[in-house]
C-alpha cells in the first residue's frame, strides 16, 4: 500500500550565499552539511545544505543564492511562502532575545491560541518557529545555540492560496493527509503522512496579493520535499497522482543524495517527491565528520571543478 512517510526537505531560492550560511549556521546553529551545485540548467550557483545534529530527512534546509545571476524572485499567493521549523516547548523566549541580538525583527504571533516566532531570511522568505514538546529529533547546538533550544527539524509549509479548498482536496483525495483539519481565521491546518511531526500543511487564504513568481529568484520558497522512504513507493504515488488529473509532474531526478519526483500542486506550492539515495545519504562523500568542509560535485560536473569554483562567491564558513 503507497504512502508518505512525512516530510524530506525544503528548498528555498535565496539572496547572497555568505548571509545564507551566517544566517542558518551562526545565527539559527543549524549544522552545515552539504556545498555542492545546482543539477539544472548551465548557470553555476550554490546549493547549501543545513540540518539538525543527525541530517535527518525531515530536518534539512536547502538553498539557492540566486544573487550573483542576478535573479529575483516575487513573493504572492498560490506559492509556498512560510518555512515553519520545529523547536523545543519553552525555547521561545531565548530564540526572541537571541534573534534580536542578530539583528534580526522577531514577532510574536498567535496561531491556535499558541505562541510562535515570526521573522525573515536576510532576503525576505518568511520563517515562523513553532515549539513543540514531542518532538525526537536531535537539535544541533551551534555557535552558542544549547541543545535545549536547538532546531529539531521542519514543522511544515506555509503555502499562501486563492482558493483553498481545491489544495484540501488534492490532499484528502490523492496526498494522503491524516486528520481533521483545524482552522484558524484565514488559515486551514492539517497533516500528511505517517510521522507525527514535520508534516503540517497550512493553507493562507490570499486573495489580495498578486500570483508570486514560480521560476528560480531570490526571496521565494522554491519546494516542499516529501519523503517516499524507497523507489517503488515513490513510484506508486506517482502514479496514483497521474491518474488523479494531476499531469504536471516530472520523470525521475537523480540528485545524488536522493532520487526526486516533482508535482505542480492545485494550491500552486511545487512539491518534490524525494527518496534516499541507497548507495548513502549526506555521507556518501564525506565522513559525518566532515560534512559541509568540501565542494562536492555531481559526476557530469567533475571535470568543470576549477572553473566552476572560480564562478562561485567565496564562503567562509
Amino acid at each position: 500500500m503507497a504512502f508518505v512517510k512525512g516530510s524530506h526537505h525544503v528548498t528555498l531560492s535565496v539572496g547572497h550565499a555568505q548571509e545564507d550560511v551566517d544566517f542558518h549556521v551562526k545565527t539559527l546553529g543549524m549544522q552545515f552539511i552539504k556545498r555542492t551545485v545546482l543539477f539544472d540548467g548551465s548557470i553555476p550557483i550554490y546549493h547549501l545544505y543545513y540540518g539538525n545534529a543527525n541530517g535527518d530527512p525531515s530536518s534539512v534546509v536547502t538553498t539557492f543564492p540566486w544573487a550573483q545571476a542576478g535573479l529575483v524572485g516575487e513573493p504572492g499567493t498560490n506559492q509556498a511562502r512560510e518555512v515553519l521549523l520545529s523547536v523545543p516547548e519553552g525555547s521561545l523566549d531565548f530564540w526572541h532575545q537571541r534573534l534580536t541580538e542578530h539583528k534580526v525583527v522577531v514577532e510574536n504571533v498567535e496561531v491556535l491560541d499558541r505562541r510562535r516566532l515570526a521573522f525573515r531570511h536576510p532576503s525576505g522568505i518568511e520563517y515562523v518557529f513553532v515549539s513543540n514538546d514531542n518532538d525526537p529529533r536531535e537539535g544541533h547546538p551551534g555557535y552558542g545555540v544549547p541543545a535545549e533550544y536547538a532546531i529539531h527539524g521542519i514543522h511544515g509549509v506555509g503555502i499562501h492560496v486563492t482558493t483553498p479548498e481545491r489544495m484540501v482536496d488534492f490532499a484528502q483525495n490523492t496526498f494522503y493527509s491524516q486528520g481533521k483539519i483545524r482552522e484558524d481565521g484565514d488559515r486551514a491546518i492539517f497533516q500528511v503522512g505517517d510521522e507525527s511531526f514535520g508534516n503540517h500543511i497550512e493553507l493562507i487564504g490570499n486573495r489580495k496579493d498578486d500570483q508570486g513568481t514560480w521560476r528560480y529568484g531570490a526571496g521565494t520558497y522554491h519546494h516542499f520535499a516529501w519523503n517516499l522512504d524507497n523507489l517503488k513507493n515513490q513510484d506508486e504515488i506517482k502514479f496514483e497522482i497521474e491518474g488523479a488529473g494531476y499531469t504536471d509532474i516530472s520523470e525521475l531526478k537523480d540528485r545524488k543524495y536522493f532520487k526526486s519526483v516533482y508535482v505542480r500542486t492545485p494550491g500552486g506550492a511545487l512539491f518534490e517527491l524525494a527518496v534516499t539515495h541507497a548507495d548513502g545519504g549526506w555521507d556518501c562523500d564525506e565522513s559525518p565528520q566532515e560534512l559541509g568542509t568540501k565542494f562536492q560535485l555531481p559526476p557530469q560536473f567533475e571535470h568543470r571543478r576549477t572553473e566552476l569554483l572560480g564562478q562561485l562567491e567565496e564562503i567562509d564558513i
